[in-house]
């Protein structure tokens, strides 16, 4: 009995120990590099690196935890805010690649109404994309600019429309483009009654979410005002440093760990309570 104990506790502080010494794996690596492209992608900033988001994050948060530590003379409420302010530029992405999809969502029918009217006329499938350019909806015309570029430099339809995904990053615009490529490879006979099909669809589609998100918008709207309420107070009290400096003693920085942790908890629940289901991209 006494040798399986101490087995155990041997195997269990040589994994404590790999865990901290051996250097993580190379597919873990590229799984948080490809995240952070992905939401780089989908938020329209794909020319940023990651580096670059890196070293923003780093950058607010060391500038937010110098200040807030210049005024309160207390680490633990310095480091609080710091971590909050690193992660404001990931928060601020999230943020733009939703309103994007939803500016994107909101365009897609017209967009593919363009194309049906492109198709009408007699132009090709490539050009009546490329002619998105010019006529279709503003938000779209730099990556069919894109496309027009591509098409007309390689004059391979398919690896054009791979890249036109890649600058889209948008669930919505997968499926028109893989869409429009068995259309393509099939034939066009029947391209006309696709593409009136997939533009009431998109337009069905998209008036069912908007009315769903604005009736979801107070729950995302009240579980915002709850996590950051009480942290806008710490945030005043730290012009107090008689007050503030109550929280750099063992007891003090225990409350702030376990309300950032509660806040956090709390948050993460409520959101996944109101959550819509959310579109994945497909052959991306």
């Amino acid at each position: 009995m006494g040798v399986a104990v101490g087995l155990g506790v041997g195997v269990g502080l040589l994994l404590i120990w790999s865990a901290f010494a051996l250097p993580p794996s190379r597919r873990r690596i590229r799984s948080h590099e490809g995240a952070m492209q992905r939401l780089l992608a989908r938020a329209g900033l794909s020319g940023v690196t990651q580096a670059g988001l890196i070293g923003l994050c780093l950058l607010a948060g060391i500038v937010v935890t110098a200040a807030v530590l210049l005024i309160s003379r207390t680490l633990p409420v310095a480091a609080v805010f710091g971590l909050i302010a690193a992660y404001s530029p990931v928060a601020a992405l999230n943020g733009r690649a939703r309103r994007r999809q939803r500016e994107f969502a909101e365009v897609w029918p017209e967009a593919v109404d363009n194309l049906t009217s492109g198709v009408r006329a007699g132009l090709s499938l490539p050009e009546a994309l490329s002619g998105l350019a010019v006529r279709g909806p503003e938000p779209l015309r730099p990556a069919f600019a894109a496309f027009a570029l591509d098409y007309q430099v390689t004059g391979r339809f398919g690896d054009s429309l791979d890249s036109l995904k890649q600058r889209l990053a948008d669930p919505v615009g997968d499926r028109v483009v893989e869409g429009l490529r068995v259309a393509r490879d099939v034939g066009g006979g029947e391209l006309g009654r696709l593409l009136r099909a997939l533009s009431a669809h998109l337009r069905e589609d998209a008036r069912t979410r908007s009315e769903l998100e604005a009736r979801q918008s107070w729950t995302i709207n009240g579980a915002r005002l709850a996590v950051a309420a009480p942290w806008l107070v710490l945030l005043l009290l730290a012009f107090q440093p008689e007050v503030i400096q109550r929280y750099s003693t063992p007891t003090g920085t225990a409350i702030l760990l376990v309300g950032a942790g509660v806040c956090w908890l709390a948050y993460r629940l409520m959101m996944r309570i109101g959550r819509l289901p959310v579109e994945r991209r497909i052959l991306s």
